[in-house]
């Protein structure tokens, strides 16, 4: 069983990696289908990527995908976005328990849709970078997943295409912000439930991080204009298979 986490973990980590979401979208009900328990599984998805998205970061900025230095625009609006995850997420739990679970799902699905569709139909557009949209983008992102446990990466990897930032740069800039928002996280799981399940923390861990390489070096071989269509259809799959399995359960 250890061995097949740690593929999974791999596999699903190195999708994130070079495409800036799917991680915790597929991993989490693939673990809970394996049988683990979701006491288990959310703290250890949370501890193996901040992990993997530190890790993943430093490398994008290794191989020249990202800059992260002292003062740069991507590690500010690393620290933007990630400064909204945290705030946004906190508010949107005090709001989660007064709303339909279902309702949430469909906003996500369509919100998320909407972005993938605007990204294909502007492949060949160039946007104009401008803080305020990173700002309402961190924002929206992150209190749709306190809202909903879901959508930060295809929303924020996708929001930032349509904020001006070319897709190396959202791709690192997202394994960053989203590092620290899951750190906050591990802090919160870690006093709130001491008893976590480390052996699947570690396998996790491991298979994560050992994607990471790969995945960045892809991100850099692949050119930009074909890494767009690339995301932005991976962007509207995700979007729609939430649509349509939140509305199927109503």
């Amino acid at each position: 069983m250890n061995l097949l986490v740690i593929a999974l973990a791999f596999v699903c980590e190195f999708v994130d990696s070079s495409l800036g979401m799917g991680y915790g979208t597929v991993l989490s009900p693939v673990l809970l289908l394996l049988g683990f328990d979701a006491l288990d599984v959310v703290p250890s998805l949370l501890f193996s990527e901040c992990v993997a998205g530190t890790v993943a970061a430093l490398t994008h900025h290794r191989v020249r995908n990202v800059d992260f230095r002292s003062g740069s625009r991507d590690t500010k609006v690393a620290l933007l976005l990630a400064t909204c995850a945290i705030a946004g997420t906190t508010a949107a739990a005090l709001l989660a328990i007064r709303l339909p679970r279902q309702i949430l799902r469909i906003w996500i699905g369509a919100l998320v849709l909407v972005i993938g569709l605007l990204i294909l139909s502007a492949v060949n557009r160039s946007f104009r970078f401008t803080w305020r949209r990173i700002a309402v983008l961190g924002a929206v992102a992150s209190f749709n997943k306190g809202l909903s446990g879901g959508g930060y990466g295809p929303l924020v990897t996708g929001g930032q295409l349509l904020s001006g930032i070319r897709v190396r740069n959202a791709v690192g800039i997202t394994s960053l912000s989203e590092a620290i928002t899951c750190l906050v996280g591990c802090i919160l799981y870690g006093l709130l439930k001491p008893n976590i399940n480390w052996s699947l923390v570690f396998c996790m861990t491991t298979g994560a991080v050992l994607s990471v390489p790969l995945a960045a070096r892809l991100v850099k071989w692949i050119p930009e204009r074909l890494w767009r269509i690339i995301v932005g259809t991976m962007i509207v799959v995700l979007g729609s298979l939430t649509l349509i399995k939140a509305i199927s359960q109503l």
